[in-house]
Order: structure tokens, then C-alpha cells, then sequence
């Protein structure tokens, strides 16, 4: 696969093999895949296909076996423990399943957590969001000074969310951000996720099983046993059949 300035990430022949007592596993098999600049993509298969370990390695939180990871024009598959932290606190936002808040903030402060963080690598405020922004662009306004236990599970979720998108990454990755949430929730997350995505012009990796949420997408990649299947455009997407998710 060629590289592209147009490319937010590609991966190259990407492995990743876990050692379980003399058995090697492999999680990850051979992975080519590109997310173009301001694209929505799905990776969508079920439980146990390496979806999860794939968006691991895309942020930088595990070191590939094989392979290479570039991010603006960036091997990060190459890169020491240390400049793979950086790369990923300067390009990258996560949303989690779990949320991933703390209790003992609130949640204007978790968002402040996340800017004084990003603010130690030498970028200044003029390069993220106002958190009053964020919390007007996300529907939560009047929540800053809730703290997590005080919120339902959406309002967490889109806290999460600003938490992810306050210094404005170039890439948001998510990892199955519906899969705690009832269906009107995750419907109005995933609007929210695409609202962000055509406002900001982030681009976004979402890791899912649920056929509804991949639609939302502008495309969906598909995997099994840690391997890719095939790409589609999300409107042309139909599960396989046998209850392949």
C-alpha cells in the first residue's frame, strides 16, 4: 500500500501476536487498512476478532510485532514507549465503552483534567475548544459541575466525548462508545460523534458489533479472526448471514 498525505492512518502488513505459555496467538493478522483525512470508518466484527487489539495498536498503547502504524507520515510502530505517549496526546482522542471518568471530579474538571495533560507537551489553549463550547455543542449544558455518579450514562458518555475532542485530536477513536448504553442513548451519541466528525473534521475509528451503529459510518470495515474481510460503504453494508455478529 502506498502512503498519502491524505491519509489520517495507515496501516502496512500490521501483526500482532500474543505469547500465552509456549503458544504464540495472533490477534492481529496482516492488517492493511487507510482512514482518509476527516473520514468516519467502522470496524465491525464479533467478540474475540481483534477489533479491539487493532484500535489499540492504531492509538499507540501496544507496540505491533509486525508491521508498520503511520500517522501523519509518523512509523509509530518504530517509536520508543515514550514518543509513541506523544504522538498519541498530540494527535489522538479516545472514547471508551466504560466511559472512563473520574468520580472524584466533576465533569467540567475531568474535561480540565484532560486540557492541562495535553497542555504539558508544549501546545497552548489556543489549539483546543472552551469547555462551555463543548458542553453547548454536546447538549450537556448545565451539567459542568455534576460529578460522574450524578450523571446518567449518556450524559457520561458525551462528557467522555468532550473529554476526547477538547484539545482537538486529529483523530478520535472509539471503542464500542454504545455498548453501555440504552438504544435512544446510543443513537444520540453516535449523532453526536457524527455531528463532531462533519463539524471538526476529526477523523474517526469506531470499533463495534452492532450493525445500526456501523451505519453511521462512511464506511465499514469488516473482521474476523484477525483479519480483514472486506470494506464497504456504510449504505451497502448487510451482516453476513448465520449470525456472523
Amino acid at each position: 500500500m502506498e502512503t498519502s498525505l491524505n491519509n489520517a492512518i495507515e496501516t502496512v502488513n500490521l501483526n500482532m501476536t500474543y505469547r500465552s505459555g509456549k503458544v504464540d496467538v495472533p490477534a492481529v493478522q496482516n492488517v492493511d487498512i487507510a482512514v482518509k483525512n476527516g473520514e468516519f470508518v467502522a470496524i465491525m466484527g464479533p467478540s474475540g476478532c481483534g477489533k479491539t487489539t487493532l484500535l489499540h495498536l492504531l492509538g499507540g498503547l501496544l507496540q505491533p510485532t509486525g508491521g508498520k502504524i503511520i500517522i501523519d507520515g509518523i512509523d509509530i510502530a518504530g517509536l520508543a514507549d515514550a514518543q509513541r505517549t506523544a504522538v498519541r496526546r498530540e494527535k489522538i482522542g479516545y472514547v471508551f465503552q466504560r466511559f472512563n471518568l473520574l468520580p472524584t471530579l466533576t465533569a467540567r474538571g475531568n474535561i480540565e483534567l484532560a486540557k492541562k495533560i495535553h497542555g504539558n507537551n508544549g501546545r497552548g489553549s489556543e489549539h483546543s475548544l472552551g469547555c462551555d463550547k463543548v458542553f453547548e455543542m454536546l447538549g450537556i449544558s448545565g451539567k459542568e459541575n455534576s460529578r460522574s455518579l450524578e450523571l446518567s450514562g449518556g450524559e457520561q458518555q458525551r462528557v467522555a466525548i468532550a473529554r476526547a475532542v477538547i484539545n482537538q485530536p486529529s483523530i478520535i477513536l472509539a471503542d464500542e462508545p454504545t455498548g453501555s448504553l440504552d438504544s435512544k442513548n446510543a443513537r444520540m451519541v453516535l449523532e453526536m460523534l457524527r455531528n463532531l466528525n462533519e463539524n471538526l473534521g476529526q477523523s474517526i475509528v469506531m470499533i463495534t458489533h452492532d450493525a445500526d451503529a456501523a451505519s453511521i459510518a462512511d464506511r465499514v470495515i469488516e473482521m474476523k479472526d484477525g483479519r480483514i474481510l472486506g470494506q464497504k460503504p456504510h449504505f451497502s453494508f448487510k451482516p453476513e448471514p448465520e449470525g456472523f455478529y
